[in-house]
């Protein structure tokens, strides 16, 4: 019965290996971190065993590599430019769209049944937590050429982020006014997530919510309350 298990095992290791390399061109070292990183609180509910300490961990690294990105990229950039740029290429939804697009989906373990995940950007955290997988089992210079190979150089156009313009919120205050209508972002939701504090938008226009967003901080909730609005009405 041992040896039965045993063989089980490593089959559903080396098959879990398999679907890593072939989603994130990864050989896995510690195949545990792995597993934890595309692992959701909603089907792992130990801490040891889901991704939100590897996404605290992840989102650190991730916005290290994108800091030294920036910089070397643009040596004659002002902290502004640069602080605006690292926010257009990881914010939560960015991140969330660059993961379905590499495939997470496929392999992270989540409660394919609770609604409340459903429009959710539990894959852009899965991503980050990834990050942090990396880090701990190839260390930090493996794992910045693995963002650049698999993030930053394929799905980030840094030419065409240049031209997005960050500030949506004032774009559509202004659109708002030009139309006599009545536009406010309220606070929603604050809840702790991850150790840290995610906060829900919401952009309501004429006393109508017409578009949410989600944040670690208020200003990248307003941000993506701002965007989904803006798309919403077609401005």
């Amino acid at each position: 019965m041992q040896l039965l298990r045993k063989l089980f095992t490593n089959k559903d290791t080396i098959a879990f290996a398999g679907q890593v390399y072939q989603v994130l061109g990864i050989r896995p070292g510690n195949i545990a971190l792995y597993r934890a990183a595309l692992s959701h609180r909603s089907v792992k509910e130990h801490a040891a065993e889901n991704n939100e300490r590897l996404e605290y961990l992840g989102d650190a690294i991730l916005g290290a590599i994108v800091a030294d990105y920036l910089f070397k990229r643009y040596p004659y950039k002002d902290e502004g430019f640069l602080t605006e740029m690292r926010s257009k290429m990881v914010n939560r939804q960015q991140l969330n769209d660059i993961a379905l697009k590499m495939g997470l989906k496929k392999v992270t373990q989540y409660n394919k049944y609770d609604n409340s995940l459903r429009g959710s950007q539990i894959f852009g955290n899965t991503l980050e937590a990834v990050v942090g997988a990396v880090y701990l089992d190839k260390g930090y210079t493996a794992t910045q050429k693995w963002v650049l190979k698999n993030i930053i150089i394929p799905h980030l156009f840094i030419e065409d982020l240049e031209q997005v313009d960050i500030n949506l919120k004032n774009r559509i205050i202004g659109w708002a006014s030009k139309n006599g209508k009545q536009l406010e972002f309220e606070m929603m939701e604050e809840k702790p997530e991850n150790g840290r504090r995610l906060f829900t938008i919401a952009a309501v226009l004429d006393g109508e919510v017409i578009a949410t967003g989600k944040g670690f901080n208020k200003k990248d909730a307003s941000h993506l309350a701002a965007q989904a609005a803006i798309e919403k009405l077609g401005i």
